[in-house]
């Protein structure tokens, strides 16, 4: 029996990569920068799987053009750039890399939060650039105390309660808002479940733990940025489009909120005229929160595990569509 066909549409780290060229017949797009949806489209041709990335959109566009695709293992958590139904619809599974990167995503929020309410990148640079003439001043690049100040997770799933963890060791009273309720957050970290207008007027930092959908676009817009404190910040290391950026360029410059730390953008990459660039009171990162050598490997490593599954006839561990199975059930394909 001839190797299933797979595309890789990047070059993934090695422990995941490994699995996939011994146990399939694989192709890995080569370049550093996405491939282009037309490659994809044409890749797709003649593949029985997908290994894709968040930036990689895979649509009606590229199922019509598939015939022999079963599969789409994606590296990430989030799958919004997959169209689902359209997938689950055409007998397609679609899996995910979820759980991995929780702690890892936690700690990178924290380092969002802590570099601007201490305005470490504004130091970095206030010294790199020869600005620094007087050893010491009381009024030096001043931040704002983190530790006894009050938190507010916006989402508290996975990601969110880790970050709520992290807080309890900075003694900070914890606030969350979250749809599905959360009695173990209660009960293990005494936090405090709220409606989202008592949150957003409540914390000293907002941190933003939301999946993207048609709920949560611009979840935090003009309005909600204005019942903010006018000494708090706001983190987000979710997905981009859950804040309105043009409102938090507003609630910046006129003085509504103090800061703000962002790893994810309305568009990615952002444009190097996004005026948000501009503002000293802005942390940014080009999405990296889950950007650790063994995280990332891990994801590849489940990307490999979604597939060989899924070929072996076997529910993979991390399916989104369950569904699918009622239109493709399954079978061993290996």
């Amino acid at each position: 029996m001839s190797k299933p066909k797979v595309y890789v549409t990047r070059e993934i780290p090695e422990r995941g990569l490994k699995i996939i060229k011994e146990r399939f017949d694989a192709e890995v797009w080569p370049e550093y920068a996405p491939p282009p949806k037309e490659v994809i489209i044409e890749k797709a041709r003649d593949v029985d799987a997908l290994a894709s990335l968040l930036s990689d959109k895979i649509d009606a566009e590229v199922f019509d053009v598939a015939p022999k695709l079963k599969i789409v293992a994606q590296m990430a958590v989030g799958f919004d750039n997959i169209d689902v139904k359209e997938a689950t619809k055409r007998g397609i599974y679609v899996t995910n890399t979820p759980g991995v990167l929780t702690e890892t995503t936690a700690d990178f929020a924290w380092a969002l939060l802590m570099a601007a309410a201490r305005r470490v990148v504004e130091a970095d640079k206030y010294v790199r650039t020869g600005q620094w003439k007087v050893g010491w001043h009381p009024s030096m690049l001043a931040g704002r105390d983190i530790y006894g100040a009050t938190m507010g997770i916006v989402g508290a799933g996975r990601i969110g309660s880790a970050v709520a963890k992290r807080a309890k060791g900075f003694d900070m009273r914890v606030l969350f808002y979250d749809v599905v309720p959360r009695p173990e957050l209660e009960r293990e970290l005494d936090a405090k479940p709220v409606d989202l207008e008592t949150l957003l007027r409540g914390s000293d930092f907002v941190s933003v733990h939301v999946p993207l959908m048609k709920q949560t676009y611009h979840l935090i817009n003009e309005e909600r940025l204005k019942l903010m404190k006018k000494t708090a910040y706001l983190i987000n290391n979710s997905r981009g489009p859950v804040v309105d950026e043009k409102a938090l360029y507003k609630a910046l410059t006129e003085g509504w909120i103090a800061g703000a730390a962002l790893d994810v953008f309305e568009q990615e990459p952002t444009p190097v005229d996004n005026p948000l660039l501009t503002l000293d009171n802005v942390v940014v990162a080009p999405h990296i929160s889950s950007a650790s050598y063994e995280t990332r490997s891990k994801m590849a490593e489940m990307v490999a595990e979604n597939l060989v599954a899924f070929f072996e006839g076997r529910t993979p561990p991390n399916l989104v569509n369950p569904e699918v199975t009622q239109v493709r059930p399954l079978t061993k394909l290996f």
